[in-house]
């Protein structure tokens, strides 16, 4: 170790460490906005079944240019109800081919010219104002930045060959491959980047530093590492998330140890390849790491439903789940029979009206009893009115564009009002469940009083939403009327809670952190009674 400056080798490997993980990251968030929302489309709408979920999870990893960042997107999804256990394995298969691009991206060795990409995606970023055109500037830098990172890691570990440590740890692995699928678990763990670990793997092999027989099982290693970020994302998430998670594990973990069992004939393998095709030992590496994670897929890919019985059984639990898939929206049917088409957007409006009576229903319950299960199921709910609301909307304004009666004209632009007061209702229950989250923070206690008073006027609210929602599902004038009147109700306990509130406050009987929860909770409550109105409104027009 004579000559050797530690520090400099040590300062190179984890500054060079450093600017590769953001290169990655920066070149893949550039990529993930030049896509916009597309990303979230492609796993929200292309992932029927599971072959199609995994060409999704290839194409989004590729994307984004990280497996750990289509998993928490993917267990994001499964966690808000958007997408069944089933269709998220197939995207975390996807995703671990996905992820190999970045290997044969390094194959092409073009560290030479790293710096003039930076330069070139600096020019884009500073001197346009397109955003299009920063987000291809972000692209090229972080791809620049990837190999002058990668450079300076090679830079900081060719010391390594000289060292006679790390050359009894290389024969030690290449004679005991547990140990080195160990170091590769470990350290993918603690980096959160398997990219970043395979990429130091091949510089080690270029450099001659490491044989294959002790690269390959580090390999191994590194895919089941990687797991950590969506165990990291599960956490605290729904049981479906917890379980798309677990599947991550078992499905690397498997896939490792089964190409532990067959070693030999793998190396053998890939050095045929490299025989063959000529190849560089980087891109050697990220061929075996491409054969490993396709050869993995296409063997699991058959036990999906295995996987997901077994998860099940694994982590048990009922977890609530919501459709969120629109069930009624027929595109056919806006050209053939618009009149048709209204009315399946008005029972899509139902359903999304019994979602946010759920999300009410969910924000009492928490307010109740404070338990955190009322938390999630409300940020899945809000997610899926949104969703509805999108997706009517758009159906809706679609519908607008072909011929309609007077009549139909009247009613569609009523049903667009409804849709709107019913997101709104739904945004006011997020807001009751925030400020409940607040008095849960501040450990804030409600007196007997002013708790009573809320419970009283959330089930005046809540029953009064129900029923213009009924109203609008029968087409019950009656009821609708029933509604306004209830409304006038509601309005004139806001202003007594606010008065009561007030008299607590001087004498000192309320603190004032829940105060404020208080009177934010009535006006929000006041608020929903006033979109409960204007749906019962729009039934007493549509009768018009």
């Amino acid at each position: 170790m004579d000559g050797i400056d530690i520090q400099q080798m040590i300062f190179q490997f984890i500054g060079g460490l450093g600017i590769f993980l953001f290169g990655i990251k920066y070149m893949g968030d550039g990529l993930q906005m030049a896509a916009g929302d597309r990303l979230r489309d492609i796993l929200d709408k292309y992932t029927t079944n599971p072959f199609m979920g995994v060409l999704a999870g290839i194409l989004v990893t590729v994307l984004i240019q990280s497996s750990s960042g289509t998993t928490v997107l993917t267990v994001g999804l499964v966690s808000a109800g958007f997408m069944t256990l089933k269709q998220a394995i197939g995207v975390i298969m996807g995703a671990n081919i996905g992820t190999t691009i970045t290997a044969f991206i390094i194959g092409i060795k073009l560290s030479a010219y790293a710096l003039p990409i930076i330069a070139v995606g600096a020019l884009l970023l500073f001197f346009f104002k397109n955003h299009r055109v920063k987000n291809i500037g972000q692209v090229f830098f972080g791809f620049g930045a990837l190999f002058y990172g990668l450079d300076l890691m090679g830079s900081g570990m060719k010391p390594l060959a000289s060292m006679d440590f790390f050359h009894e740890l290389t024969a030690q692995m290449s004679t005991n491959p547990l140990l080195g699928l160990t170091i590769g678990t470990i350290f993918t763990a603690v980096v959160q980047s398997s990219s970043a670990t395979i990429g130091i793997l091949q510089e080690l092999y270029g450099q001659g530093t490491m044989d294959l027989q002790a690269a390959l099982p580090v390999l191994f290693g590194d895919n089941i590492g990687t797991t950590i970020t969506a165990i990291l994302a599960a956490i605290g998430a729904s049981v479906a998330a917890k379980r798309a998670a677990a599947t991550h594990v078992i499905f690397n973990l498997i896939g490792a140890l089964l190409f532990m069992l067959i070693l030999p004939l793998f190396t053998n393998f890939i050095e045929y390849l490299q025989g063959l095709l000529g190849l560089n030992p980087e891109m050697t590496i990220a061929f075996a790491h491409g054969t490993f994670n396709v050869t993995n897929t296409f063997i699991q890919f058959w036990f999906i439903g295995g996987f997901a019985w077994l998860v099940t059984k694994i982590i048990p639990g009922n977890d609530k789940q919501f459709d969120y898939r629109t069930k009624h929206l027929d595109m056919a049917l806006i050209d053939r029979s618009p009149g048709i088409a209204l009315e399946m957007a008005r029972e899509e409006t139902l359903r999304m009206a019994d979602f946010a009576k759920q999300g009410l229903n969910e924000a009492k319950a928490y307010m109740d009893n404070r338990e955190i299960s009322h938390v999630d199921a409300t940020v899945q709910i809000e997610e899926a009115v949104n969703s509805l609301d999108h997706k009517i909307t758009e159906y809706l304004t679609k519908i607008s564009s072909v011929a309609l009666t007077d009549n139909e004209t009247a009613e569609h632009t009523l049903m667009l009002d409804t849709v709107r007061d019913i997101e709104r209702v739904s945004d006011h229950m997020e807001n009751i469940v925030e400020n409940i989250d607040q008095l849960v923070k501040n450990k804030a206690k409600m007196s007997k009083e002013a708790t009573e008073q809320l419970t009283e006027m959330f089930e005046m609210t809540t029953e009064n939403f129900e029923r213009a929602v009924k109203a609008m599902h029968k087409k019950d004038h009656a009821l609708a009327k029933l509604v306004l009147t209830a409304e006038r109700d509601i309005d004139q306990a806001e202003r007594r809670l606010r008065r009561a509130h007030i008299k607590r406050l001087n004498e000192g009987t309320c603190q004032i952190v829940s105060g404020i929860a208080y009177i934010d909770i009535v006006s929000d409550l006041e608020r929903i009674g006033d979109h409960a109105n204007n749906i019962a409104e729009a039934v007493l027009e549509m009768q018009n």
